[in-house]
């Protein structure tokens, strides 16, 4: 009987489903910037080459 008890305290008790609700919650959020950062990176690396050579095509002028 006191199994019993038990098994049905542990099933009214509310307090583990809010931890789960926000390791759900953060599980998305992490997944959807991974992805950003999948999609985006490509195109962020191609840019960056760009600004680099053309940074680097540019003369420093010594006099004025």
């Amino acid at each position: 009987m006191k199994l019993f008890n038990l098994l049905k305290s542990f099933q009214r008790d509310e307090d583990g489903a809010v931890t789960v609700d926000w390791v759900v919650l953060t599980a998305a959020i992490v997944g959807l910037g991974i992805a950003v950062l999948t999609t985006v990176g490509g195109a962020t690396d191609d840019y960056a080459d760009e600004i680099g050579s053309h940074l680097s095509a540019q003369g420093i002028k010594t006099t004025y």
